[in-house]
């Protein structure tokens, strides 16, 4: 059975859950419903909405130091790339954060 979200629906159900609200900043949600959406686009796939799987799955980090903190191996933003997903997020006006959603690996 798959449960079909709108954006709207996508943060609303994250921003109402007790346990994983604030897994994701807002523009966390948005943009890692976009690139969600973009997969399903691109491949053809539905995907199932499941909340708990994607905070399993995927982390919001403040800037890249926090993430070469995580990962030592990483130096660059090329090098992560080589390693897993790497989705931008941007501000409410539109300019490029420095906060970036990893797929966990």
């Amino acid at each position: 059975m798959i449960d079909t979200v709108n954006k709207y629906d996508f943060i609303d159900r994250f921003r109402s859950s007790d346990s994983y609200a604030n897994n994701f900043s807002y523009e966390g949600l948005s943009a890692l419903f976009d690139y969600l959406e973009d997969y399903e686009d691109s491949t053809g796939e539905l995907l199932e909405f499941d909340l708990v799987m994607l905070c399993c799955d995927f982390t919001e980090y403040e800037n890249f130091q926090e993430i070469r903190d995580n990962y030592s191996d990483i130096e660059s933003l090329e090098d992560l790339e080589g390693y897993t997903t790497v989705i931008p997020i941007y501000n409410l006006d539109g300019s490029l954060s420095d906060r970036l959603i990893i797929q966990n690996f």
